[in-house]
């Protein structure tokens, strides 16, 4: 029986591309999300609580009566 010898596999190097190339493609993803959804999504929480009050909110949730816990004004 012959059996053909295969050659072996060259094993230097590969490692330190692969973490190279998986340390910018995890650098990239970051910086996508970060500035594709965290951002715009802390500046649409910013713009909506520039002009929300809380009290005027409460108020109108009393009148249409949502709110269990506080019956409407004249009640």
């Amino acid at each position: 029986m012959s059996f053909a010898l295969l050659t072996k596999p060259q094993m230097r190097g590969h490692l330190k591309k692969h973490i190279v190339t998986a340390s910018m493609f995890s650098l990239g993803c970051a910086s996508l999300y970060k500035f594709g959804v965290a951002e715009p999504r802390k500046r649409a929480y910013a713009d909506f609580y520039k002009n929300y009050d809380a009290m005027k909110m409460f108020e109108a949730m009393r009148e249409a009566s949502i709110s269990e816990s506080a019956p409407p004004k004249g009640s």
